[in-house]
């Protein structure tokens, strides 16, 4: 009997959005406190606080950023498309790592030739260290390395 990977979904945490819609509410009202009459600073805030609400609900209709199973990964697209990578596609999955200003950040790369696809921990819910080795087994399972397109030499 053949085993097989299971479907596995990373998704955004569920605070997150809400985060984000109560940060909208919040720069309202502040914008309604400071604005003393001037409708630009109001302005400012509600536009502001429109990115928000946007942002929050991309996370609320599209939850699930990355899924994985034996035929290949499914990627979020645009703000809340789909695209199916079959694994042979897939040329590399990487996590960069980052130091800046005394803070360390991890990004998942999911490199498919034509298309780069990063995510962050709070694209996933999860680490992208984590993330790239469960990834990496389940490629490793579904396509063999004969059959896996060439790496590039910029890639480990």
């Amino acid at each position: 009997m053949e085993e097989t990977f299971p479907v596995r979904e990373w998704r955004v945490p569920a605070n997150l959005p809400a985060a984000k819609i109560a940060g909208a509410v919040l720069l309202v009202s502040l914008g309604l406190l400071f604005a003393d009459g001037d409708v630009v600073r109001l302005a400012l805030a509600c536009v502001a606080a429109a990115a928000l609400v946007v942002w929050g609900a991309r996370d609320l209709l599209a939850p699930v950023r990355l899924a994985a199973d034996d035929a290949g990964v499914t990627v979020i697209q645009g703000f809340a498309g789909r695209r199916h990578l079959p694994w042979p596609a897939v040329e590399a999955i990487t996590v960069d790592r980052r130091s800046r200003l005394g803070l360390s950040t991890e990004t998942l790369e999911i490199d498919a030739g034509h298309s780069l696809h990063l995510f962050s921990r709070y694209d996933l819910g999860a680490e992208p260290g984590e993330v790239a080795r469960l990834l990496r087994v389940a490629r490793t399972a579904a396509v063999p390395e004969s059959t896996r397109p060439p790496r590039r030499p910029d890639h480990p």
